[in-house]
């Protein structure tokens, strides 16, 4: 996996953490135990320090960058699903990001919200725990239906699974 330092700080990945050998870690980036970071992501710590706490999944293709906040963080057992911006921000515990959803500088992502695919959330937004929002900009639509919540409560064991899967069985063929 690629990993970098930047003026001086670079990734600290714990050993019971999964990265991709194509994600790409640069700068001021922790990664913590049961974690993964999937295939094209790119983490990078060059303005402010992120964050990736236990248990938390960040899908393939997205994009982590730190912002004015001095730490970007995505909670223990939050997931950022597939193709998407999260930038100088903050993500609750368990809280799910849709696919190709953007997350802007300063928005707080409260504990077991969920972003909708597709969504726009714009700086300084406050998602509180526990609620669905969606949309361009993003707005909350109201409280978690059951359907919603069985995604956030099965996301973080199903990635926690994967990345072991992938840590035993993935092997390059070049």
């Amino acid at each position: 996996m690629p990993l970098f330092s930047f003026e001086g700080k670079h990734p600290q990945v714990h050993p019971d953490a999964w990265i991709a050998p194509t994600a790409t870690l640069v700068g001021d980036v922790t990664v913590e135990a049961g974690a993964s970071v999937w295939y094209g992501v790119v983490v990078r710590a060059d303005f402010g320090a992120i964050v990736i706490r236990a248990g938390a999944n960040v899908q393939d293709n997205s994009v982590l960058h730190g912002g004015d906040d001095p730490v970007t963080e995505v909670g223990p057992g939050a997931t950022i699903g597939h193709l998407c911006v999260v930038h100088g921000c903050v993500i609750g515990a368990e809280a799910l990001i849709g696919n190709g959803s953007t997350v802007q500088d300063g928005a707080r992502i409260g504990r077991r919200a969920l972003i909708g695919a597709g969504s726009l959330v714009p700086p300084g937004m406050v998602v509180p725990d526990e609620v669905l929002a969606l949309g361009s900009p993003a707005k909350v639509r109201g409280p978690l239906t059951a359907g919603a919540a069985q995604w956030v409560d099965g996301n973080p064991a199903i990635y926690q699974e994967l990345a072991r899967r992938h840590a035993a069985g993935v092997e390059r063929l070049d």
